[in-house]
C-alpha cells in the first residue's frame, strides 16, 4: 500500500510539473494563445478611416511647413503597438502578445492589434476607468446610496457594445431611480452628502457636467461674473451684448446657477425607490444679493438646441449632445486623444475655447465623430491610423543643438511624438504584466486577475494616484522613485520563483544565453535589444547556472524595469 501512494505522489509530480513546462514553454517560443486567433479578427480600418486620418495629417504637414519643422520618421511597429496598449488597456505587451503579432504580416500588425484590443473586454473596462475619473472622480463617496463600481461596469458596458457616445451620456444626464437597479444614477448620486442623502450637490453636478462633457471651466462662475473674461459664451442672435469680441460674450454668474438648477429638483425619498424628479425650485444667493433668488434652469448659449422640455433635465441632455453643440464633440476627442497619447491635444484637457483657436489635426477629428454617429471605436481607429500617431519620439536626423529645439517646439507641434510619464496604475499594470509570461486577461484565472487588481491597487495607494487630474504633468519624487526601486512590489516579482515569475522562468528553460537576453526585453521594452545591449547582459549571463543565472536575469529585468524607457510612454 505505502508502494502504492508513493507511486501516485509521483505521478502526481510529475504531471504538475510538465504542465508548467509545457505552459513555459508555450510563453517563450512561437507558438502563443490567445483570446481569438490572427483569422478571427477582421480588419475594419476601411477607406472612410484612412481618409480621416489623412485629412488630420494634412492639416499637421501645413503647420510644420509653416514652422519649418521635418517630423520625425516612423517608429518602428513595436513602439507603435505598446502605445497602443498602454492607451487602450493600461499595460504594455505580454510576450505572448509580442509572439502572436510577429506572426502577422509587418504592415498590418498596428491595425490588427488594435481591432484586437477592441475586441478584448480589457479595452472597455480601461476605458471606462478613465471616464469615470472625469465624471464621478476617484473617491468611494457616499457608501450607503454610490457604487463606483457598478458605474464603472455600467461604462464599460456600453463602450463594449459600442454605444454612441451621445446616447450614453444623455442616459447619464437624465438618470432615475436606484443607484442599483440603474447604474448611470451613480453620476448623481456621487455627489451626495452622507449627512443629507436627501438630494445630490447640483453645483458639483454642474460644474462636473460642464468640465467633463463639454470642456468647459465655468466653475469660477459659481460665486462672481467672470471679470477676467477667462469664460466666454457664444452669444444670442438677439443679444444686446457690447463684449469686445464679436461673437462671444462674458461668463455671469447666473450661467452657471442656471445650469446647476437643471439638477436642483432631483431627490430621493427612500434609498429603495431611488432618485426622481420633484419638480422643486432650485435658488442660490447671487453676489452683493441679501436673499436667496429662486433660478429657472437654462442654458447659458444656443438655448434652441434644447427640446420644448427645457426645464427638465431632459432639456439638458438634448442641449449638451445635440449635433450642433461642437463643444460636446471636441471634449470626447480631446479625451479619447490624450488617453491614446499620453498628452491631450488641447491643454487643460477640461478648457476648450468655444472658438478656438485649435490645434491641428483637432477640427477633422471632431468632424469626423460628429459625421460618424460619435462612434468611440471609430475614432480609436482614426488616431491609430494617423501618421502623428505613429511617429517616432526621437528625431535622428536632428544634431545637439536641435535635440534643444525637439523637447519643447517639435513636441508642442507634434512632430514627433510627445513622451509621457506612464500613471501610477498603469506602470503598476505595465510592471505586474511585464513579470509574467501569460497575457492576463479575461481568459486567465481568477486569482491571477485578481493577484494584478490587488497589486495594482496597493502599488498605486503607496506611490500616490494622480486622481482626476490625470493628465497634469507631475515630476516624480524621491520616494516614489525608491518605492519603485527597492519596494516589494517589484521585488516579489522579479526573485526567484519558478512558478510565478518571468525572469525565473526564462532563465531556467530559455535555449541560450541570447534567447534569454531576448526575451527579457521582449517581455518589458516590448523591443529586441540591439547587438550593444545584447552583447553586455549576455557576457553576465555566460557560466552561470541555477539560483545564480535566475538572479543574473532578476538583475536584468530590475534594470529594465526601473529604466525611464519602460516608465514613459513614448
Amino acid at each position: 500500500m505505502s508502494s502504492e501512494r508513493t507511486w501516485v505522489k509521483r505521478i502526481v509530480f510529475l504531471s504538475t510539473a510538465l504542465a508548467i513546462v509545457l505552459v513555459i514553454l508555450g510563453a517563450t517560443t512561437h507558438r502563443p494563445v490567445l483570446l481569438k486567433r490572427p483569422e478571427q479578427i477582421q480588419p475594419k480600418f476601411d477607406q472612410s478611416i484612412l481618409q480621416a486620418a489623412s485629412k488630420v495629417d494634412r492639416e499637421f504637414q501645413q503647420a510644420w511647413e509653416q514652422q519649418g519643422l521635418t517630423p520625425a520618421s516612423k517608429a518602428p511597429w513595436y513602439t507603435v503597438a505598446r502605445r497602443i496598449s498602454l492607451g487602450m488597456v493600461g499595460n504594455g505587451l505580454s510576450l505572448e502578445e509580442y509572439r502572436s503579432l510577429e506572426k502577422i504580416s509587418e504592415d498590418q500588425r498596428v491595425e490588427w492589434w488594435t481591432e484586437y484590443l477592441l475586441a478584448d473586454r480589457r479595452w472597455a473596462d480601461h476605458l471606462a476607468e478613465r471616464f469615470a475619473r472625469a465624471t464621478v472622480g476617484t473617491n468611494n463617496g457616499p457608501f450607503l446610496i454610490y457604487r463606483r463600481r457598478k458605474y464603472v461596469d455600467w461604462l464599460a458596458d456600453r463602450f463594449e457594445e459600442n454605444m454612441s457616445y451621445d446616447k450614453l451620456v444623455r442616459k447619464i444626464l437624465v438618470a432615475r431611480g436606484s443607484w442599483t437597479d440603474s447604474p448611470e444614477v451613480n453620476f448623481l448620486t456621487a455627489t451626495m452628502d452622507e449627512a443629507d442623502t436627501n438630494k445630490p450637490d447640483a453645483v458639483r453636478l454642474a460644474g462636473r457636467t460642464s468640465r467633463a462633457f463639454l470642456a468647459m471651466r465655468i466653475d469660477c462662475l459659481q460665486c462672481h461674473n467672470d471679470y477676467l473674461g477667462n469664460v466666454k459664451f457664444p452669444k444670442q442672435e438677439d443679444s444686446q451684448d457690447e463684449s469686445t469680441e464679436e461673437s462671444l460674450r462674458v461668463g455671469q454668474q447666473s450661467d452657471f446657477h442656471q445650469l446647476a438648477a437643471y439638477f436642483g429638483g432631483i431627490r430621493m425619498e427612500n434609498p429603495f425607490s431611488g432618485l426622481k424628479n420633484q419638480g422643486e425650485a432650485y435658488k442660490t444667493k447671487y453676489l452683493g444679493q441679501d436673499t436667496e433668488t429662486e433660478v429657472e434652469p437654462q442654458v447659458p448659449f444656443e438655448q434652441q438646441w434644447s427640446s420644448s422640455e427645457s426645464k427638465a433635465r431632459e432639456g439638458l441632455a438634448d442641449w449638451v449632445t445635440h449635433r450642433s453643440n461642437r463643444s460636446f464633440a471636441r471634449a470626447a476627442v480631446n479625451r479619447m486623444w490624450a488617453i491614446m497619447t499620453g498628452k491631450p491635444l488641447v491643454e487643460p484637457i477640461d478648457d476648450i475655447p468655444v472658438e478656438g483657436p485649435y490645434p491641428s489635426g483637432f477640427e477633422p477629428l471632431v468632424d469626423d465623430f460628429i459625421e460618424h454617429g460619435y462612434d468611440i471605436k471609430r475614432l480609436v481607429r482614426v488616431i491609430v491610423s494617423t501618421g502623428v500617431y505613429q511617429l517616432d519620439s526621437r528625431w535622428a536626423q536632428a544634431d545637439e543643438q536641435q535635440e534643444l529645439e525637439i523637447d519643447s517646439k517639435y513636441e508642442r507641434a507634434w512632430a514627433v511624438f510627445p513622451i509621457s510619464q506612464l500613471r501610477p496604475e498603469q506602470m503598476a499594470a505595465a510592471v505586474h504584466q511585464a513579470c509574467r509570461l501569460k497575457t492576463i486577461d479575461a481568459s486567465s484565472s481568477i486569482l491571477s486577475q485578481l493577484e494584478m487588481f490587488g497589486g495594482v491597487n496597493d502599488f498605486t495607494a503607496a506611490y500616490g494616484s494622480r486622481g482626476e487630474d490625470e493628465f497634469a504633468e507631475q515630476s516624480v519624487t524621491v520616494p516614489q522613485r525608491l518605492l519603485m526601486m527597492n519596494g516589494k512590489y517589484l521585488s516579489e516579482r522579479i526573485d526567484n520563483n519558478p512558478i510565478m515569475n518571468a525572469s525565473t522562468r526564462i532563465a531556467g528553460l530559455a535555449k541560450d544565453d541570447v534567447t534569454a537576453v531576448q526575451t527579457a526585453y521582449l517581455s518589458t521594452l516590448n523591443r529586441p535589444a540591439d547587438i550593444q545591449e545584447q552583447e553586455y547582459f549576455v557576457e553576465r549571463l555566460v557560466g552561470k547556472k541555477g539560483e545564480d543565472r535566475s538572479r543574473q536575469l532578476g538583475d536584468l529585468y530590475w534594470v529594465l524595469l526601473n529604466s525611464s524607457e519602460f516608465q514613459w510612454n513614448h
